[in-house]
């Protein structure tokens, strides 16, 4: 089987760094060949001490990139890479931040090579750093906009909601409903409903009312 690319996406605060992590040690668990491809960002703000300014908003998008194609060179052949987010919210940090839309064709090209996108609901709260975490309004406003481009441009995406181990659990769900038909979820009262849907609240209503 041919590697397997799954992309986490989400505005800030919304655990995809924390996802990724368990669902490739869970996969693995389960016998799994998992790999992470970690956000090139978080690693440029803690060397910098600072977020990227507009002119360097590209560059993060690139190593991104490089971070993707590396896993993709090394890990076997039927692995499924998990990537902590793609250029595609850089794309949209530049748009939402510095109102530069210059990276989406590229990003948007490059999102459709993974066979999977999660995007990350806002129901954890948003915890301050100090350094990238600004006002939920604006993670609203980045959540929205990744959900219009994602619409825009025809890609599916599973939206991802629940705490600790919920939340892999029902990015797992997505996972498997997509390659390998219905999972047994954690909660049997839990099931896969619909693929996509831009009512970020609609989908936090349902989901708290199916594991309640």
């Amino acid at each position: 089987m041919a590697r397997i690319n799954v992309a986490i996406l989400g505005a800030e605060s919304t655990g995809k760094t924390t996802l990724a992590r368990a669902l490739v040690d869970l996969l693995q668990t389960e016998g799994k060949s998992a790999v992470m491809v970690a956000e090139y960002l978080l690693q440029w703000c803690d060397v910098h001490g600072r977020t990227p300014e507009a002119h360097e908003q590209a560059h993060i998008a690139l190593l991104q990139t490089h971070g993707l194609h590396v896993a993709q060179s090394s890990a076997p052949e039927d692995s499924l890479i998990i990537a902590d987010t793609s250029p595609l919210l850089t794309a949209v940090y530049s748009d939402v931040y510095f109102n530069d839309s210059s990276l989406y064709p590229q990003a948007v090209e490059q999102q459709r090579s993974y066979a999977l996108t999660l995007l990350t609901g806002l129901d954890l709260a948003s915890v301050a750093d100090g350094i990238q975490r600004d006002s939920e309004a604006l993670r609203r406003t980045v959540d929205l906009r990744l959900r219009e481009v994602l619409e825009n441009n025809a890609i599916a995406y599973a939206t991802v909601y629940g705490q600790g181990p919920a939340r892999t659990e029902c990015a797992l769900q997505a996972i498997a409903f997509k390659f390998a038909g219905p999972r047994k979820a954690v909660q049997s009262n839990w099931k896969w409903n619909c693929e996509k849907c831009s009512d970020a609240d609609c989908e936090h209503r349902m989901f708290s009312r199916l594991t309640q």
